[in-house]
């Protein structure tokens, strides 16, 4: 029947998700990142307050952005909202469900992250964790992700991808600065 907390409209495909989560309004949280990044003059807090809001919009246990760097062979967080840091904040760009992501680029949501070998644990309760690339201008590479985690099992919709695959291209710019 579909996920209790999302709520479809129907309508032609817009380039913004049609889909509103329980409190949050889709166009609203694309607005309050576009503003962000355009106003942005600090890449660092700004990617700390995107994985704030982020976080805030579904109640999301975790979420981090990362920085992939091809050349080094590395994934870093960047930054964090949750709990508490997390457990690798700078892994081999062949390890976890970020090379996947990485690799394939697309999203990778595993609804059941103990049955995932690829999986690197953060933390003992996490059941569900989505990665979302962000992609360069032309979208051929892989700059960064999203990664977000949750403690229900098969948390993340497609409503869900859709919403964070349209975050991800509004807070591309940050990828821009110099890091």
């Amino acid at each position: 029947m579909g996920h209790p907390s999302l709520v479809r409209e129907s309508g032609a495909r817009r380039s913004r998700p049609v889909c509103y989560l329980v409190n949050v309004n889709c166009d609203q949280l694309l607005s309050q990142l576009e503003t962000l990044v355009m106003t942005s003059t600090d890449r660092q807090a700004s990617l700390q307050e995107v994985a704030a809001l982020l976080r805030s919009s579904n109640n999301y246990r975790w979420v981090g952005l990362y920085d992939i760097d091809h050349a080094a062979g590395l994934v870093r967080n960047v930054s964090w909202s949750g709990p508490g840091a997390p457990e690798y904040p700078t892994f081999a760009l062949t390890q976890g469900l970020t090379s996947a992501a990485v690799a394939q680029k697309q999203i990778v949501n595993v609804g059941e992250v103990s049955a995932d070998p690829r999986y690197l644990t953060a933390f003992g309760t996490t059941r569900s964790e989505m990665i979302v690339p962000v992609f360069d201008q032309a979208g051929n590479r892989v700059l960064g992700t999203i990664d977000v985690e949750s403690e229900e099992p098969n948390a993340f919709t497609q409503e869900i991808e859709d919403l964070l695959e349209a975050c991800s291209k509004a807070i591309r710019p940050l990828w821009d600065y110099p890091h």
